[in-house]
């Protein structure tokens, strides 16, 4: 079986969602087998992640679709020269995922068959895509409750007013704390809230605002400090009692490796759509295991194919813990695919069809074709602040 074609498939998810649209890509082969994958992207980086996809796939063509592991060492040693980033994990990432959806069609297992086996028959998510951090804590507070109403016994969201600065003022403090506040007595004390901070702070606020929020039990403290000063991390786990997440800026078990060293994390969330893919999320989680961190895969994607790809590889984790669902994907994975998942009281159960288990219509990722977004309102000099 080889490989004879690669199609990329830009997505607008829908009006009032996120300024960014999903790629999916659809690698086909001269068996008539077709596997599915899809690529992380962010606002205004679609199109490069794309053409990424594009130079790859002139490699990719002729090769066996069962080479996974060698293709994406070759992607990254000899083509990219060992000088990632984040276009080019994207498009690998979303390559891969698609040729182990071919071979487990191939093969008629579910790739975590593949990967070892299920150590779970369901996986539990968190709801995100739900709240901003300029929203009123009394219209948080309303959606989280809905959002219980709906089964879901976990939830997290950026309470963080913007704009993202390091040393953040009072008031946007006591505005990070409300909204907790508001949550946790909307929601009762069994559901699990999640606190995100986008990599925004420095250690001092970070530490300070942990402190201040440690009353409310939150499920952990995401990304309070960049990983790419992975000594300011360490410092703020070792200073709070929170448990620490940290990984979606991070690629392949090269990165991750350090975090672990450093005891710089209680949870690592890795992306599969631009960490690599299936197996090296995989890989990723088994170098975790012996170090007593847990597995909790970012999937800032959509409710298919990305979702997809993650509960494979974390049903063959023994120390995941939970995965990220975002709740204003559903309408459009509704139409994409031909069996979206459910959630059901806070998990989604595992598919049991071959390779990923969900099958896209291409008719319908046509139809919702991508959008070139207005600019977006970064701010100048004179919009900066004391």
């Amino acid at each position: 079986m080889r490989v004879t074609d690669v199609k990329t498939f830009i997505v607008h998810p829908g009006v009032g969602l996120y300024r960014k649209n999903l790629l999916f890509v659809r690698v086909e082969t001269d068996e008539g087998l077709h596997g599915w994958g899809e690529c992380y992207t962010q606002a205004d980086r679609d199109r490069p992640i794309e053409t990424f996809v594009q130079e790859l796939k002139r490699y990719l063509i002729g090769r066996s679709p069962f080479n996974i592991k060698h293709f994406t060492q070759t992607m990254y040693v000899d083509f990219l020269g060992k000088r990632g980033s984040v276009d080019f994990f994207s498009a690998l990432s979303g390559l891969e995922i698609a040729l182990w959806d071919i071979l487990g069609k191939a093969l008629g297992q579910p790739i975590y068959n593949l990967l070892g086996g299920a150590s779970r028959a369901r996986i539990r998510v968190y709801a995100n895509g739900w709240a901003h951090g300029d929203d009123p804590p009394d219209e948080v507070a309303a959606r989280a409750s809905a959002l219980v109403a709906r089964g879901f016994t976990a939830m997290k969201w950026d309470p963080f007013p913007g704009p993202w600065r390091a040393h953040i003022s009072a008031a946007n403090e006591r505005a990070v704390v409300e909204s907790i506040r508001a949550v946790r007595a909307a929601v009762g004390p069994n559901v699990d809230l999640l606190i995100e901070c986008h990599r925004r702070l420095a250690p001092a606020p970070a530490v300070r605002l942990a402190r201040q929020i440690e009353g409310f039990g939150p499920f952990w403290y995401e990304e309070p400090v960049s990983a790419r000063n992975l000594d300011a991390l360490a410092e703020v786990r070792a200073r709070i009692s929170l448990p620490v997440v940290t990984g979606e800026e991070l690629y392949t078990k090269t990165e991750f490796r350090p975090v672990f060293e450093q005891r710089a994390a209680d949870i690592i969330n890795p992306d599969v759509c631009n960490t690599g893919g299936i197996l090296e999320l995989r890989e990723i989680a088994a170098m975790a295991e012996p170090y007593g961190v847990a597995v909790s895969p970012h999937n800032y994607n959509s409710t298919t194919i990305g979702l997809a790809a993650t509960m494979q590889a974390a049903a063959a984790m023994p120390n995941f813990l939970i995965t990220e669902y975002f709740v204003n994907f559903e309408s459009l994975a509704g139409e994409l695919a031909e069996t979206p998942f459910q959630v059901e009281n806070g998990y989604v159960r595992l598919p049991t069809g071959p390779g990923l288990g969900i099958e896209l219509r291409e008719e319908a990722l046509t139809a919702h074709p991508g959008q070139t977004f207005a600019l977006r309102n970064l701010r100048q000099p004179a919009d900066e602040g004391p």
